[in-house]
């Protein structure tokens, strides 16, 4: 593991650097570009990039505001698209007829560019967290939703005719057998749905907002500020991986029944 780590490490690294070469006037001859600041103009410089960082967070300390309400809006639509994914996942799983008579419009929704909702829900409900967190939840919910329902499909026969032989209600099947066989799923489906929340979140800021990281970006496109459009771009891909490594634990510790793959080849 620690040698995984390492080659991670070194792996960032070696992509800093080449960014650095490649940006920093000078250093190279002029390939794809006019001029050799064309580059840095495109694609920003790591040290500049870096400096903003640190003058958001440490020297002027003004992206805390605003990195809390993207959290907020990320969080809210996470946490409540993933309810209402695993509670219809679960209801239609189990209920064939509602399933067959619904199953063309959740089609029909699901192929939807979900996106485009965007400019109705800041209609609906206002240029607020509330229309962040609605387009977020509908970029989370299918996701959990058709996961929890395949996990729930997915449960061997054999267990439901033991589970049912031994005297196992509906409510019981649900919490020792379709709930255990759909837990998987639902969080190989969260680790993706983390990351959608986000985009749900700053889409929503791009489109109409006063506050958030999404908007600190926009301002910094309408300036042509492209070195502080990559550090935004870099503050919301750590924190997304800070909240996916946060669903990693809670599975671990949810999972410890699951045999690991090297234990199940030695059974």
């Amino acid at each position: 593991m620690k040698h995984v780590r390492l080659w991670q490490g070194g792996l960032l690294l070696a992509l800093i650097g080449f960014w650095y070469v490649m940006t920093e006037p000078g250093l190279i001859p002029p390939m794809m570009f006019d001029n050799d600041r064309q580059a840095a103009f495109f694609f920003g410089q790591p040290l500049h990039v870096g400096e903003r960082i640190w003058n958001w967070f440490v020297v002027d300390a003004d992206i805390y505001r605003h990195l809390g309400v993207t959290l907020v809006e990320t969080l809210l639509a996470f946490g409540i698209g993933a309810v209402l994914g695993l509670g219809g996942g679960l209801w239609l799983a189990l209920a064939p007829l509602a399933s067959a008579v619904l199953d063309p419009y959740i089609k029909a929704m699901n192929s939807m560019p979900r996106i485009i909702l965007a400019p109705i829900f800041s209609v609906w409900f206002g240029l607020g967290i509330a229309s962040k967190v609605a387009l977020g939840v509908t970029l989370v919910f299918f996701i959990v939703f058709f996961n929890v329902y395949q996990g729930v499909k997915e449960v061997s026969p054999v267990v439901l005719a033991n589970a049912r032989m031994l005297g196992a209600n509906q409510r019981q099947l649900l919490r020792h057998v379709y709930l255990p066989s759909a837990t998987s799923w639902v969080f190989s489906s969260l680790h993706t749905s983390v990351g959608l929340a986000f985009v749900g979140a700053v889409v929503g800021e791009y489109l109409g907002s006063s506050q958030g990281v999404g908007y600190l970006i926009l301002q910094a496109e309408g300036t042509f500020d492209i070195n502080t459009v990559m550090a935004g771009i870099i503050v919301l891909t750590a924190f997304a991986l800070v909240l996916d490594a946060l669903v990693g634990r809670i599975e671990k510790r949810l999972m410890k029944w699951q045999p690991k793959v090297g234990e199940t080849e030695k059974l």
